[in-house]
């Protein structure tokens, strides 16, 4: 049971918080501006359309990220299809999330403003699988029944580097056809060799399912560093092993990322299931779970302030922080991001770490026991979360190395922390 952190709030009531400095990262810009004709442009291909035949019942996939766009890319998917006779519906292709329930995960995708009533297609979610094939290697591959049962099955996912392993699949649409399709069943059978071995396991997974499974098409999708859609790239089945790995590198070389090398504290507002598997993306913050992935800024500490709403209490990410709040505590739920560690085999993402009351004292524990930072200069870094990197709070100290960098643009001048009577930040 947790306590009133009075020994907590002596301990750090003398912690020197430094004046923060609002900055502006840039980076590429480019944005596909009309959604829907652009999803049409890159579904008109005839070799396509002409798959879907008229009364064919076609699945539809929808994952549980927080993607731009995504409730319009669907719906426009949806209409597609019924232009050609063919009857969509929606499934949920998230693996274990939403508590690795069918209700759990249908609230995921609805909270996207992925209903049945804005893209005027049903929602079949369910939990059960089937067993559509092996690899190779003899493992035995499973995706969601409905998504078997179906005529046709088209596959949207968002490209972006992954948070546990490198390869030249990493999240995309081969890990939305074997994780996502997978659902918790799936998904733990190809977890079970741990993530070593995902670069080869993934493609291999991903092969048999458009082998012996109704795959159509797919629309991958990519973000600029300002979580906004720069690219939508149209793909047969049979286009999925060549035409991904040359998007994954183009996601890569346009993510957004801290552009410091290093900080005594980062500071972390929200951490959730929308903005990452990981809750925040280690690709960001360096807080990777494995070994077989690197990158992100070099921290001391780490600090977590709260949940996203979307998240529905999953704290998956928690676990690779220092310092969490009373408030993300008493707003988490440990079964549904155990569910989703147990799945994946990796613990750390899960674990609980020091909980203390108010953002005040947290970031002031972080601060004043460091360990080797300058307490009268610390070098902070405070960022809303992994996904929104563009406006970014950095600590006086970094401000001269701000200054000397072309792709920063300072915005305020030097204030103090916006702690309110109660501790909470602004």
């Amino acid at each position: 049971m947790l306590g009133d952190f009075k020994s907590v709030s002596k301990l750090v009531s003398d912690a020197k918080y430094p004046k923060m400095v609002k900055i502006r990262q840039h980076f590429p810009n480019d944005v596909i501006e009309d959604i829907e004709y652009e999803v049409r442009a890159q579904l008109s291909r005839p070799e396509m359309l002409d798959r879907i035949k008229p009364g064919m019942r076609i699945a539809i996939t929808a994952g549980s990220r927080g993607i731009s766009n995504i409730a319009l890319i669907i719906k426009t998917v949806c209409a597609i299809v019924k232009e050609q006779g063919g009857i969509p519906y929606i499934i949920p292709a998230m693996g274990s999330h939403g508590g690795g329930t069918a209700q759990g995960q249908r609230n995921i995708i609805e909270s996207y403003g992925i209903t049945e009533e804005y893209c005027q297609a049903e929602i079949y979610s369910c939990m059960d699988v089937k067993h559509i094939g092996d690899t190779e290697d003899g493992d035995p591959v499973y995706i969601d029944r409905f998504a078997a049962e179906s005529d046709g099955i088209i596959v949207i996912g968002r490209i972006k580097p992954h948070t546990d392993f490198r390869g030249p699949y990493e999240s995309g649409i081969m890990k939305m056809m074997v994780i996502g399709l997978g659902k918790q069943y799936g998904a733990e059978a190809f977890h079970a060799s741990g993530p070593k071995h995902m670069a080869y396991q993934l493609p291999a997974y991903g092969k048999t399912i458009v082998k012996n499974a109704p795959v159509l098409f797919g629309l991958a999708i990519i973000e600029n560093a300002y979580d906004e859609t720069y690219k939508l790239t149209g793909m047969l089945a049979e286009e999925f092993e060549t035409m991904e790995p040359p998007l994954l590198n183009e996601a890569k070389q346009i993510m957004g990322r801290i552009l410091f090398d290093s900080c005594d504290v980062l500071i972390v507002d929200y951490i959730g299931k929308d903005i990452s598997g990981d809750g925040m993306d280690p690709n960001v913050t360096g807080t990777f779970s494995t070994e077989y992935a690197s990158g992100g800024i070099k921290a001391l500490k780490r600090v977590v302030l709260d949940i996203t709403p979307a998240s529905h209490g999953c704290c998956v990410g928690v676990g690779m922080a220092d310092v969490a709040t009373k408030r993300l505590f008493d707003k988490a739920d440990f079964e549904a991001g155990y569910v989703n560690s147990l799945t994946c085999t990796m613990f750390a993402p899960s674990k609980i770490p020091l909980i203390i009351g108010t953002d005040k004292e947290a970031i002031g524990a972080c601060l004043k026991y460091c360990g080797g930072n300058d307490k009268d200069n610390p070098r902070v870094i405070r960022i809303t979360d992994t996904l929104h990197l563009g406006e970014i709070w950095i600590s006086e100290a970094m401000l001269e190395e701000a200054k000397q960098n072309p792709q920063i643009e300072i915005m305020s001048e030097p204030v103090d922390f916006p702690f309110d009577e109660n501790g909470s930040l602004h």
